[in-house]
């Protein structure tokens, strides 16, 4: 039987990753994907793409699009990336970011149930902006979730709440509670797809991302991610901007890592009761990630500078061991490691989508 996996957004940095692999696991690879220009400035199919993947572009929020779509594509598997991803674009843009993000999945769920082309499992990646700023705890040991950082606390250089020490991020133990618009529309896009999925008998498969960098990333888009700012910024010798006093801590996650975990979903995960959270494990600074991709270029040290941004959390790390226990999987490319890999793939010119 000639097995098929569909992917949403499969032209972008994580869809032409996976784009490497799933191919030997499936008979037909469809990437679906409208090559919006803030990631794809020409619109044209990306050199990082796959050749043994098709390509249809079109809008996952088009209704005629999956129309056309699902006239000819019958996918076992949908693995669903499309997303609007922007935590402080989404504050300026939060039609944009709702419609992708929300409207754009059940637009998904609908043509799948007008075409009669039920998948046997549908794969989300949401993200860590779900969980907004987290669990807390005290001296005691007793956790709250003190909620979003407000601006008056921003403005005044309260970084943290005090007299409390932030938990890792982990899905069986730390509820969402989002403090941006894009990290609500992922958590409605979780929420909505887990129920469709249940009530037709689909099986989902929920990945909550952390920080994602690597080779392949979009350098022209400002919304893609401080490593790959940071470090055209370090090239041209130029002064790393640091935000806050430079101990806002994110964990970043290696793409091929990602890519690695997600595949692991695709062809092994059955129903899984919490979403599996995917990171490095490893909590970094901004201030050494910043420090890491300044020795390596040479450039000046970076300097603090006391900004903020309005939505940001302050520290955002994962708990993988349960992940790493399911999925048979674990990270291999630390960030002292990965920050290299970047550097070396941006020197040799890189090849980013366009």
């Amino acid at each position: 039987m000639t097995t098929t996996v569909l992917v949403t957004g499969g032209a972008g940095f994580i869809g032409c990753a996976l784009s490497k692999q799933l191919p030997d696991h499936f008979d037909r690879v469809v990437a679906f994907d409208n090559l919006h220009p803030q990631i794809h400035p020409t619109a044209t199919r990306p050199a990082d793409l796959d050749e043994r993947v098709e390509f249809i572009k079109g809008d996952v929020t088009v209704a005629e699009d999956w129309d056309r779509l699902l006239a000819d594509v019958r996918p076992n598997v949908v693995i669903h990336l499309a997303a609007e991803t922007g935590t402080g674009q989404s504050l300026t843009e939060a039609t944009r970011h709702a419609k992708v993000n929300v409207v754009g999945t059940t637009e998904l769920l609908d043509a799948l149930v007008r075409h009669d082309a039920l998948p046997e499992k549908i794969v989300l990646s949401s993200s860590r902006a779900v969980y907004g700023e987290g669990a807390w705890v005290d001296a005691d040991g007793v956790v709250s979730y003190p909620g979003q950082r407000s601006d008056a606390m921003l403005e005044s250089g309260q970084w943290d709440f005090p007299g409390l020490t932030v938990l890792p991020f982990e899905s069986s133990k730390v509820s969402p509670n989002p403090t941006s618009v894009y990290g609500s529309t992922k958590l409605a896009q979780e929420n909505i797809l887990r129920a469709w999925c249940l009530a037709l008998n689909v099986t989902p498969v929920l990945f909550r991302l952390q920080n994602v960098y690597g080779p392949g990333q979009s350098l022209s888009n400002p919304y893609t991610g401080i490593v790959s700012f940071f470090a055209q910024k370090a090239k041209a010798l130029e002064v790393i901007p640091v935000y806050e006093d430079g101990e806002i801590i994110r964990d970043f996650v290696y793409i091929d890592d990602v890519a690695n975990a997600l595949v692991q979903g695709v062809l092994h995960s059955g129903a899984n009761e919490h979403a599996y959270d995917i990171g490095s494990g490893e909590g970094t600074s901004i201030l050494r990630i910043a420090g890491l991709i300044a020795d390596y270029y040479g450039a000046p040290a970076p300097q603090i500078n006391g900004k903020y941004r309005n939505g940001d959390v302050r520290a955002a790390s994962s708990e993988i061991g349960a992940s790493e226990a399911a999925l048979s999987w674990k990270p291999e490319v630390m960030v002292a490691d990965g920050v290299v890999r970047l550097c070396k793939w941006i020197d040799a010119g890189a090849p980013a989508l366009v």
